[in-house]
């Protein structure tokens, strides 16, 4: 598989998968809010703060704290939803335990999202040309 569709695939696969993650925590929280209007923008706007948090952060751990290395995911999802929401009106957090929650249910979702979300697309994908 060529290199581009590769990447194309894995783009697609992380705007999914953050899609759900940010759908199934805004409906499990009662003080995060994602609106219909504002959904595709609070998405793209997530993916791409998070593609750049994340190796920026890793990078830091790295560097300066290896012990935090296995939390830098985690963190990246926080600085997303935290940006995501002041650039955006389409997702809204409140209260320090809904960020919190909210860091870990995406975070959990999306990873999730991101391991199973290849498997289906490659089974369909099997079943089509088989047909």
């Amino acid at each position: 598989m060529p290199a581009m569709v590769r990447m194309l695939l894995g783009l697609l696969v992380s705007l999914l998968a953050n899609a759900i993650g940010l759908v199934v925590a805004a409906s499990l929280l009662d003080d995060m809010e994602l609106t219909a209007s504002g959904f595709l923008v609070a998405v793209v706007l997530f993916t791409v703060v998070y593609a750049i948090a994340q190796p920026f952060l890793t990078q830091m751990a790295m560097t300066n704290v290896p012990a935090l290395r296995g939390g830098v995911a985690l963190i990246a999802t926080l600085v997303a939803l935290v940006i995501t929401t002041l650039v955006t009106d389409g997702l809204s957090i409140s209260g320090a335990t809904t960020w919190v929650l909210a860091s870990l249910i995406v975070w959990l979702v999306s990873l999730v999202g991101a391991l199973l979300l290849p498997l289906v697309l490659v089974k369909n994908a099997v079943e089509e040309r088989r047909d």
